[in-house]
């Protein structure tokens, strides 16, 4: 029997065998977006540094805590992407287009971030002077692009051929719940009423567009995250979609190595589409909560009931999934 220490260096090297793994395929699959997600590693560790000797504040919050979130953020981002690329067979051309314009779009748009705060000024829906213009123009074409690159990996995963149909569709959905949490950004770039009353007033506006709903941006909202406190905050649904793209794949797996070896194939990849599902209805409730002027720490009775309702159907979706299992195992004639 294995001593306890025995067992963390089975462990360790575990690990370490299966990080090695994973980015030998993943610079098999694409150097340029693999890179590009250990460099924002880098990035972070500049950011951090910021955070401890720039005492600077932009829009209510220390200069460079945006930078150092979109760093991390890029980084899971392109690491998650690569690793998905990879499931891809027969279609070198198509997996490098994606993969390059990912990289090169991501990348564009960190180092607008970096210069606006350098800058001293916001880089998100700022049209102050026509420096600011042309770089948030040059961020939110790219954007475009990236979304646009994601799309195309979709579309790649839906008609790609998969020894395992559950891993398969945590995929897939993955990629366009994604697509979804990305989209919601573009409520973001409509100008408030406050902006609007002001541009009907013939009053010059720097900033167009904000992530606040009923409140301005800057205001008071969660440690590190920014989610306003007091307001709606479309970044909340923003964020969880954007995350989706690791967490349906994890689920896949946890659904795909379940220990009830009573759940057939097609049992399972039920359960995956309930997850999917499920998770598209919270951006729902989670942007409607936004663009009513709520904010997540504060919802109303609407609110929990909607929250109340989506958790009914997908436990009662799931227990379905179950039952029915239960039934065709005690009655294989009914399999």
């Amino acid at each position: 029997m294995l001593t306890l220490k025995e067992s963390e260096q089975l462990s360790d090297q575990s690990f370490k065998s299966s990080l090695k793994a994973f980015f030998q395929r993943a610079f098999a699959t694409n150097r340029l977006l693999t890179l590009t997600g250990l460099v924002m590693l880098v990035v972070l560790a500049g950011t951090i540094g910021g955070l401890i000797f720039d005492e600077r504040v932009i829009t209510g919050a220390p200069a460079w805590l945006k930078p150092a979130k979109f760093a991390i953020s890029i980084s899971l981002y392109c690491l998650t992407f690569v690793w998905l690329l990879g499931f891809v067979k027969g279609h070198p051309r198509l997996v490098a287009i994606a993969a390059y314009v990912t990289s090169i779009g991501l990348l564009v748009e960190m180092v607008i971030i970096a210069i606006q705060v350098v800058r001293g000024t916001t880089s998100h829906f700022n049209f102050t002077t026509s420096l600011d213009s042309i770089l948030f123009g040059v961020m939110g074409m790219f954007v475009m692009l990236i979304w646009t690159a994601n799309l195309l990996a979709a579309f790649l995963l839906l008609f790609q051929k998969f020894p395992d149909p559950v891993m398969a569709w945590s995929l897939r959905l993955a990629l366009f719940l994604t697509l979804v949490g990305a989209g919601i950004a573009f409520f973001m770039t409509s100008p408030t009423a406050t902006q609007i009353a002001e541009m009907g007033a013939n009053a010059r506006t720097g900033i167009i567009g904000a992530h606040s709903v009923g409140v301005a941006d800057g205001g008071p909202g969660l440690p590190i995250l920014g989610w306003s406190t007091v307001g709606g905050d479309l970044r909340v649904a923003h964020f969880f979609g954007l995350h989706s793209l690791q967490l349906l794949p994890l689920i896949g797996w946890l659904i795909a190595r379940s220990r009830n070896s009573w759940l057939t194939t097609g049992h399972r990849v039920v359960l995956v589409w309930t997850a999917g599902l499920g998770y598209l209805g919270w951006l729902a409730i989670l942007v409607w909560q936004a663009l009513r002027g709520q904010s997540i720490v504060t919802p109303d009775a609407a609110t929990l009931l909607a929250i109340s309702g989506l958790l009914t159907i997908v436990l009662t979706l799931v227990a379905g999934v179950f039952i029915q299992a239960s039934i065709q195992r005690n009655s294989p004639e009914l399999g």
